[in-house]
């Protein structure tokens, strides 16, 4: 799984256009190719929810949510065979958001999902 974190909630910013011309051939490409399964932009945090548990009670707060360090935007599930095919997919990611998008500030994190037992 990876997932696309920024230091700040970009709102109602739009990314550039050529972005998404861009990341739609990127993504069509690694579909083509088996790696892309699913993914997502998510939408601004003042359309968030946050359901948590702590003490033993739980709570539910509506975005925005103020005290973030960091913004979840979007994800990718990926079916990448090693490690480094992996690192080199969000790196590809990343390099697309450097060239239409210089401004953007972010990163992809990378995460195996857990195996089936």
């Amino acid at each position: 799984m990876m997932f696309i974190k920024h230091p700040s909630d970009y709102g109602d910013t739009e990314a550039p256009p050529e972005l998404y011309e861009a990341m739609g051939a990127f993504v069509e490409e690694q579909t083509k190719s088996g790696v892309f399964v699913d993914g997502a932009g998510l939408q601004p945090l003042a359309k968030g929810t946050r359901v948590r548990l702590a003490n033993g009670k739980i709570d539910v707060t509506d975005g925005p949510f103020t005290e973030t360090k960091e913004v979840v935007g979007g994800y990718a599930l990926i079916e990448a065979n090693t490690h480094a095919d992996a690192v080199a997919l969000a790196r590809q990611f990343m390099e697309l958001h450097r060239i239409h998008w210089p401004e953007f500030e972010g990163e992809s994190e990378l995460r195996p999902l857990e195996e089936p037992a």
